[in-house]
């Protein structure tokens, strides 16, 4: 299947979300070494159902093989091509704070393809300063055309900040600053709260709710047959 044909099938939102943690699976079993996963073993780690492994993998289209699963390196391949893993992106971070250094700082930041173009913040201490090998520039001058912009700047500023990165033609927010920015039609925004995180996983925890109803265990995607055999 081509991979034009791969990423022209919709997703579901849940199942989008789903597949990095799938990937990050296979790729600790192709670490150790192993060739085939099962939908049971993929369900059990993820703390969601075989079933639910199947329909998701399904949309990337046929490879399984009944009894034998799914080779580690073609299920791998497969999740890259439908999250666009096989482009290339560059990427731009706007507040080089606590959080912004810690960011680019951090081997698991930028996925397979993509690359950091530029750094920017608004504080004259931190502008000129390298930080991940590359040189702060100062917020008030031209943004850098990227695909993908990060804002990680106090909520004040987050909407000023993404009306300079659609300016900029960037059509890809990753927002880690506590408030709701507003954007023209056609560019996509996707949120990372800590806290809102942590309000769902206490829910989880106070609710002993999950995605297998399993408690705390599950909101964290730890299934509990996995955790019972030390898995």
């Amino acid at each position: 299947m081509s991979t034009a044909r791969l990423r022209a099938r919709k997703l579901s939102e849940p199942t989008i979300a789903r597949l990095p943690v799938y990937q990050r699976i296979a790729e600790g079993f192709e670490r150790r070494g192993l060739s085939h996963i099962d939908s049971r073993q993929i369900g059990e780690l993820a703390g969601v159902t075989a079933t639910t492994v199947r329909r998701d993998l399904a949309g990337l289209g046929s490879f399984g093989t009944r009894g034998a699963g799914y080779e580690v390196s073609v299920l791998n391949e497969r999740i890259a091509e439908a999250l666009g893993h096989d482009r290339n992106y560059d990427v731009v971070v706007v507040g080089i704070g606590n959080l912004g250094r810690a960011l680019v700082n951090s081997s698991n930041f930028l996925i397979r393809g993509a690359q950091l173009a530029d750094l920017y913040d608004s504080d004259p201490e931190v502008i000129g300063t390298e930080v991940a090998g590359h040189i702060v520039k100062p917020l008030s001058g031209e943004v850098t055309r990227a695909t993908v912009g990060v804002i990680c700047v106090p909520p004040s500023s987050a909407q000023e900040v993404a009306d300079r990165l659609v300016r900029a033609d960037i059509h890809a927010i990753l927002n880690f600053a506590p408030q709701v920015i507003t954007v023209p039609l056609g560019t996509a925004v996707h949120y990372v709260d800590f806290s809102i995180e942590l309000q769902i996983l206490m829910y989880h925890l106070n609710n002993g709710t999950g995605p297998l109803g399993g408690g705390l265990l599950h909101s964290l995607g730890i299934a509990a047959s996995s955790q019972s055999r030390g898995t």
